[in-house]
């Protein structure tokens, strides 16, 4: 929908938090950039990388057991969320 959008993989905290400052602020630049972010987890510990502005679509618990797919929809984690989250924080 005409925005300019930066996807991010962090798979591992631990060694991105041994990249040098300018590096993780090329990667997750701090300020006004909108950040959205998902997890197929709980959201702790993310608020380190990306601040308490950003959108979060996460689990808000341990312990569900089913197939991901039927767990992704029961917790909201979606195409349609991640969206609708971005939208959101650009509005």
């Amino acid at each position: 929908e005409g925005a300019a959008v930066r996807v991010v993989s962090m798979p591992c905290w631990e060694l991105f938090e041994q990249q040098d400052q300018a590096y993780q602020q090329e990667v997750l630049p701090r300020g006004d950039a909108v950040k959205v972010v998902v997890e197929a987890g709980i959201r702790q510990g993310w608020d380190r990388w990306v601040g308490n502005e950003a959108a979060f679509v996460t689990m808000d618990r341990f312990g569900a057991s089913a197939p991901y797919e039927v767990l992704y929809e029961k917790f909201g984690i979606t195409a349609e969320r991640v969206v609708a989250e971005a939208q959101r924080l650009l509005a």
